[in-house]
């Protein structure tokens, strides 16, 4: 099996187990997540910090964000502009949201577009390495790799469920590596910069 192969085999089953989580079990685990990386996550004020509202069954970072922006982070969630790019939006209040594409929803191509110095990654399984599977479709990757062109290095907080967790992602010389974890249990670093 190839490592492509085992990634899309280990995508399908960590996401059928996050899928398995009862909604509002879901909820618990999400405010759970609040309380361990609101304060524990170390910015300044006017911290650019991307995160995403969430589809499916994903974890819901509102609580979080509402943490983060009372310290003063200016918040963004991506936009899906084509088949390869997203753009990182500025959320603020008062702003509607539209569909932005993947079942995303964010504000309108009115917004800022913002390079996150901070950002909150979704995925679908994850390692004790710091190595994460995405949704196949390499959006992160390349945004992080763009940033990244521009000089810029965001740290990469991963989001998911205890359950995402695997022995070991196959991972790729392309493959960009997580700086921590956020779960339910708790804030595991794989860098200093974070505590």
């Amino acid at each position: 099996m190839t490592a492509r192969e085992l990634k899309a085999q280990l995508r399908n089953e960590r996401l059928a187990a996050r899928d398995s989580i009862a909604p509002e079990e879901r909820i618990s685990k999400s405010l759970a997540m609040a309380g361990h990386a609101g304060e524990a996550v170390a910015f300044a004020p006017g911290t650019i910090v991307s995160a995403f509202l969430p589809i499916r069954s994903e974890a819901d970072m509102r609580p979080l964000m509402t943490r983060f922006a009372a310290r003063g982070a200016r918040l963004c969630v991506p936009a899906i502009l084509d088949k390869q790019t997203i753009a990182f939006r500025e959320l603020t209040e008062g702003l509607p949201l539209i569909e932005t594409g993947f079942g995303t929803v964010g504000p309108d191509a009115g917004a800022a577009v913002l390079d996150p110095e901070i950002m909150l990654v979704p995925l679908s399984a994850f390692d004790a390495r710091g190595h994460r599977i995405g949704y196949g479709a390499g959006y992160y990757d390349r945004a992080i790799s763009r940033l990244r062109e521009k000089g810029l290095h965001p740290k990469l907080i991963g989001i998911a469920f205890d359950c995402q967790e695997v022995a070991h992602v196959p991972d790729e010389p392309h493959d960009i590596s997580l700086d921590a974890i956020l779960t339910e249990s708790g804030l595991r670093f794989f860098a200093s910069w974070i505590g």
